[in-house]
């Protein structure tokens, strides 16, 4: 009997134990995501080097379109006197350059948009990493973005971002 007693007090023990530890209340805080971003340092920088590029990509779309306006107004001017066979070569090269102009545009927003990402994603990443560190030296259980408005409805949950901006030094 002393036996099954000893397992019986050992099993309630662990059952109020986990009890416990099931019942721990649960620490919700928010965050504007978007504005912690958009107020972290080195936003200048990317914005810089993105304009840059992108700049350099306008200038060779600005050359490129120079040339077909040249290779058109060429042919306008001349094609009344080119037999047949060169009238036919400049309208393929007149068309050559128009799809090497409309592949260029394409890749080009493409090229920006890649860009964008490789500029912004480590930033991105050290806020993630912040708002991680945040919750779990204080307890959060869940961090919300605030700036998407997903949540109909939310019991009150604290703001951390002044915890996250000192932890990225923001003042």
């Amino acid at each position: 009997m002393s036996k099954i007693g000893k397992f019986l007090a050992a099993i309630a023990f662990l059952a109020v134990t986990f009890a416990g530890y099931a019942q721990s209340p649960l620490k919700f805080g928010h965050v504007d995501f978007a504005k912690l971003y958009s107020e972290m340092p080195g936003q200048d920088s990317i914005k810089k080097e993105y304009e840059t590029y992108a700049q350099g990509l306008q200038n060779q779309m600005t050359t490129m379109q120079a040339e077909l306006e040249n290779k058109y107004l060429d042919y306008q001017a001349n094609q009344a006197t080119w037999s047949n066979i060169i009238r036919q070569t400049k309208e393929k090269e007149i068309q050559d350059i128009q799809g090497r102009l409309e592949e260029f545009n394409t890749q080009a927003q493409q090229d920006l948009r890649d860009k964008e990402d490789a500029l912004t994603a480590p930033l991105i990443e050290k806020a993630r990493k912040a708002v991680e560190d945040v919750a779990r030296e204080n307890g959060y259980t869940y961090v919300f973005n605030s700036t998407e408005g997903l949540l109909l409805y939310a019991a009150p949950s604290d703001d951390i971002m002044p915890l996250v901006k000192k932890k990225l030094g923001i003042k």
